[in-house]
């Protein structure tokens, strides 16, 4: 039989060929591309929690101490919303005016306390996950000085300076968050200090920010700032995206009163916040690292619970900040190897407790940029990490490169904040910082 229709010849048929997209270019271009944001290996909230430092007994023993400060050492100066929170669920006042906070009275706020939270970011995407085994990196610090490398010298820290390291952190896509790190000394009132560092870290970058205010009164007014930037009032209490690093305490174990009252402020307006107890063992706590820790679990404790006492649930982290004062000087050994594991050993706690935590890390004793700089930074951050804690700070900031600096600060501009916005907070606050172009290429020391 034949068929009616004659073969193709070879020459005529079409050979299947598959299609190479792009060609060579842009099999090149594939390559080289980065990998979507969920799928780097190293990305934002990476689960962590597995250096041990403390045994479990290790853990009990600090926390037992910390529960038993609170109850039979009492927290000195509370501030009277403290006491009339306190004193109707169990807590007492002693003859030296110190609160007592009986075992079952701190549990109770524990169980009430948030256990995860979101640190929002003015872009949702860059958005942080605070709490369980989810890890992030930042800045955090309050240097009042810069080392300006194009004249070797040392020079006040300014609110330019608050806005240009914002800038940096923008860029920078293993730092997730942007505390502030200067002081911005050129702000004489603290009504502009605090207004001014609000407004340079809410400018600066679409990550989440945080700063720390001075008088509860600047609290209100900052919080007015960011509804009026979200489009209307009460807009900020759902979306917070400026958490406060409040170093409510003095150590040892008493309430630092401004702070304290900007603690209230903090509570009342839906901010998060970061309750920080920064003690120096063999200063302002026991030189034994145990000790030390103890303390500061029983006063970041201490905050969380009237924190709970006035608005369960509200977002906080146990800021345990614990330093390590080297006993030769009497200074801070912040690049120490005591330092790194007295940080991991509190994000252990922190992490066994089920509660978001927060240590600092990245410190380091070199005053260059040099291999000890390197490793005392690396292997602190590290041990911080793998412990579990949610939230490292200060793990930049304080030695940075100068060429990327330079680069940075002269080519990249966040525009996330519209200038009719802009001009609108202008007028309706007491801003100091006019951002100008890049300074004086400097970093914080």
């Amino acid at each position: 039989m034949t068929s009616d229709t004659a073969a193709p010849s070879p020459d005529t048929a079409e050979s299947p060929r598959r299609r190479r997209g792009g060609g060579r270019a842009g099999r090149i271009a594939v390559r080289e591309a980065a990998p979507e944001r969920d799928r780097r290996p190293v990305r934002p909230g990476l689960p962590a929690g597995r250096f041990k430092p403390l045994t479990e007994s290790d853990m009990q023993q600090v926390y037992d101490t910390a529960l038993g400060l609170l109850e039979d050492v009492g927290m000195g100066d509370p501030l009277d919303e403290f006491v009339e929170a306190a004193t109707p669920v169990g807590g007492w006042v002693d003859d030296n005016g110190r609160i007592h906070l009986p075992r079952g009275v701190v549990e109770r706020a524990m169980e009430t306390a948030a256990k995860e939270w979101i640190w929002h970011g003015f872009d949702d995407d860059q958005s942080v996950h605070v709490g369980g085994e989810h890890v992030y990196f930042g800045t955090s610090g309050a240097a009042v000085m810069m080392y300006d490398h194009e004249t070797g010298t040392f020079r006040d820290s300014l609110a330019q300076d608050v806005y240009d390291c914002g800038r940096l952190v923008d860029t920078l896509d293993n730092l997730h968050f942007y505390v502030r790190t200067v002081v911005a000394r050129d702000m004489v009132e603290t009504r502009d200090l605090d207004m001014t560092t609000a407004y340079a870290v809410m400018c600066s970058t679409t990550k989440p920010g945080g700063s720390s205010w001075f008088e509860p009164e600047w609290v209100y007014e900052s919080v007015e700032m960011f509804d009026l930037v979200l489009g209307g009032e009460g807009e900020f209490a759902k979306r917070p995206f400026i958490a406060a690093n409040n170093t409510f305490v003095v150590p040892p174990l008493r309430f630092a009163y401004d702070s304290a009252r900007c603690l209230v402020a903090q509570v009342r307006t839906g901010m998060p916040i970061n309750l920080l107890s920064a003690l120096q063992a063999g200063a302002t706590a026991p030189a034994a690292l145990a000790g030390a820790l103890a303390q500061a679990v029983a006063e970041c404790l201490g905050g969380l619970t009237f924190v709970n006492l006035l608005s369960p649930g509200h977002p906080c982290l146990l800021g345990l900040w614990p330093f390590v004062s080297d006993l030769r000087t009497g200074a801070m050994s912040g690049g120490s190897g005591e330092e790194g594991i007295l940080n991991a050993a509190a994000a252990e706690v922190g992490h066994w407790l089920g509660l978001p935590t927060g240590v600092a890390a990245g410190m380091t004793d070199s005053k260059v940029n040099d291999a000890q700089a390197g490793y005392e930074k690396g292997l602190n951050v590290g041990l911080a990490g793998h412990a579990g804690a949610n939230i490292v700070y200060e793990s930049a900031g304080m030695l940075v490169a100068h060429d990327h600096v330079v680069a940075t600060l002269e080519n990249h501009w966040p525009s996330h904040i519209s200038p009719a916005v802009d001009a609108a907070v202008r007028d309706a606050f007491p801003i100091g910082l006019q951002p100008q172009g890049p300074s004086a290429a400097a970093v914080a020391s």
